[in-house]
C-alpha cells in the first residue's frame, strides 16, 4: 500500500462524517473466483538500488482478459514496470502461483491516483474477467473489496460514503471498510483490489488507507478513522474509459 495519507488529507475525510451503518454481504464472493490474483514483483539486484532490503513489490490485480491485469498505477510504478521491457510477475490464486512476463500496456485515468492495464506475454488458464460498471456507485452503496492483503485472498465488505471534491481526494471514490473491529483489514499488499458492487461488476479500484501513526514508548501504533468516516480511497473504474 502507498505511503500514509498526509495529515491534512486525513483531516478532511474525517469531515466527511455519517451515521455508522451495519454492512450485509450482497454478493457470494465465490461467483468471482479466479478473477482476482495477488501480483508481486522480485527485484534484482540492479532494481534495489539503495534499499538493499527490499525484496520486491506485492499489489492485487484483477483480470480484464486472461492476457491483461488490472491494479493502481502506483503498484506499477512502484515494481518499475515500463511500458517496453518484459519483467516477471509472480501472479498467484489462491494457493497455486505462476511467473509470467508483463509489462504496462497502458495508464488510464485524469486525476492524480491512476489505473495501470498490465499486459502479460501469456495468457493465465482459467482467468475469469469481471465486467466494469458504467455509472458511479450511489452513497450507502453495499460493495465488496477482493484484496490479497499479506498475498491471501480476503474478500471483505464495506459501502460507498462518497466522491472526494478536493485537493488529492478529488474524484476519488470514498469507502468506509471494515471486518468487525478491525478497520485495517485492508492494507498493505491490497493496492489494486476491485470494488465489487451487489451485481458482481468493478465499480472502482483500491488505491489507499487513511491511517495516522502515534507512539506509544518505543512503539508505532496505526489508527483508522473514526467509525462512520471513510477509511479508504479508490479510484472509480469509469477512469478506465
Amino acid at each position: 500500500m502507498q505511503g500514509r495519507v498526509d495529515r491534512w488529507v486525513l483531516a478532511l475525510a474525517m469531515a466527511l462524517g455519517c451515521p455508522q451503518l451495519a454492512i450485509a454481504a450482497c454478493i457470494n464472493p465465490a461467483q468471482l473466483a479466479h478473477s482476482t490474483v495477488s501480483i508481486m514483483h522480485y527485484f534484482e539486484e540492479v532494481e534495489r538500488e539503495a534499499r538493499t532490503n527490499l525484496v520486491g513489490v506485492r499489489g492485487t490485480g484483477w483480470f480484464l482478459s486472461p492476457t491483461t491485469l488490472v491494479t493502481a498505477e502506483h503498484v506499477t510504478a512502484a515494481m518499475k514496470l515500463s511500458t517496453e521491457d518484459w519483467k516477471p510477475l509472480e501472479i498467484t490464486d489462491g494457493d497455486g502461483s505462476q511467473f509470467i512476463a508483463a509489462r504496462i500496456q497502458r495508464v488510464a485515468g485524469s486525476e492524480t491516483e491512476k489505473l495501470a492495464v498490465i499486459e502479460l506475454q501469456h495468457g493465465v488458464s482459467g482467468a475469469r474477467s469481471i465486467a466494469t460498471r458504467k455509472e458511479p456507485l450511489l452513497p450507502e452503496e453495499k460493495i465488496v473489496a477482493l484484496a490479497y492483503p499479506a498475498g491471501r485472498l480476503h474478500p471483505v465488505e464495506g459501502r460507498f460514503v462518497q466522491l472526494g471534491e478536493n485537493g488529492k481526494l478529488a474524484g476519488m471514490a470514498l469507502l468506509e471498510i471494515y471486518e468487525g473491529e478491525n478497520r485495517l483489514v485492508i492494507d498493505h499488499g491490497a493496492s489494486g483490489a476491485p470494488v465489487i458492487d451487489c451485481n458482481g461488476r468493478v465499480a472502482a479500484v483500491v488505491s489507499n488507507v487513511f491511517t495516522q501513526s502515534i507512539w506509544w514508548g518505543s512503539h508505532e501504533v496505526r489508527m483508522s478513522t473514526a467509525w462512520g468516516m471513510p477509511n479508504v480511497t479508490s479510484v472509480p473504474v469509469q477512469a478506465l474509459d
